[in-house]
């Protein structure tokens, strides 16, 4: 009895290891894939270098280089600006820009600048008499234009235009009866704003850009070097470094 058992199970045992597994996928019509190899899986393209619209800051220098470069000290130049990448190519691309700029700088005493055996402002022709300290802004409207010369350094230049303004920081009778009238005996001759006159200058300007886009890929920083001539006022440079945020 046993041996028949026995043998019965050594019977079975193969035939049963030979079957072969069948879960009845196959016959759902479902099919069975291999696993693609992770070296191959598809990755989503990272872009290092993003362009848009953005928001810029600046920080640097500003100075006159005509007529007020004697009594008129290089100051600190601040700006904000916001624009926009209109034209985006692989090597190139093409922006607008709006800036507003404010000039800080220290002057030569109103007493001082007029008198004969120095500056004597009032005896140039026209005059390049200032109030002393100078507070200056500006706001311009750029178009921007750049090459890349790699993958993160670019470099371009720019044109624009806006107004400019230098508001009279004493007060405007004070102005009119000790400094014109009193101390440099001229006419008013137009460089300042107050109460009641604005008298803002027409701007032009034009200079050049590096920027530097880092691997934080919303972040660049660069240089920005803007000579502007305010027409009845003067020439002067603005040279600053900016930290740019593309959104």
């Amino acid at each position: 009895m046993r041996s028949l058992l026995l043998a019965a199970l050594i019977g079975v045992s193969p035939a049963a290891l030979a079957q072969e597994y069948d879960d009845g996928l196959d016959e759902q019509g479902f099919e069975t894939k291999e696993p693609t190899p992770k070296a191959q899986r598809a990755k989503p393209a990272v872009r290092e270098v993003v362009k848009g619209f953005y928001a810029k800051s600046n920080v640097g220098t500003s100075l006159f280089l005509a007529k007020f470069s004697a009594n008129v000290r290089p100051g600190t130049s601040v700006a904000l600006a916001v624009g926009q990448d209109f034209i985006d190519n692989e090597n190139s691309s093409v922006a607008w820009e709006f800036d507003f700029t404010q000039g800080i700088h220290n002057g030569m005493d109103y007493e001082v600048q007029s008198d004969p055996s120095g500056f004597n402002c009032a005896g140039q022709a026209p005059a390049a008499c200032l109030q002393g300290d100078l507070r200056t802004y500006m706001a311009t409207v750029h178009l921007e234009a750049a090459a890349y010369p790699s993958r993160r350094v670019g470099v371009g230049g720019r044109i624009g235009g806006g107004v400019f303004f230098a508001p009279l920081l004493m007060e405007y009778s004070l102005y009119q009866s000790e400094v014109l009238g009193g101390t440099w005996g001229i006419e008013d001759p137009g460089y300042h704003s107050y109460d009641g006159n604005r008298n803002p200058h027409p701007v032009v300007s034009a200079g050049l850009e590096v920027e530097y886009y880092s691997k934080l890929s919303h972040f660049s920083v660069g240089i920005n070097a803007d000579a502007f001539y305010a027409i009845g006022m003067d020439l002067g440079l603005n040279a600053t470094g900016f930290l740019k945020y593309t959104f």
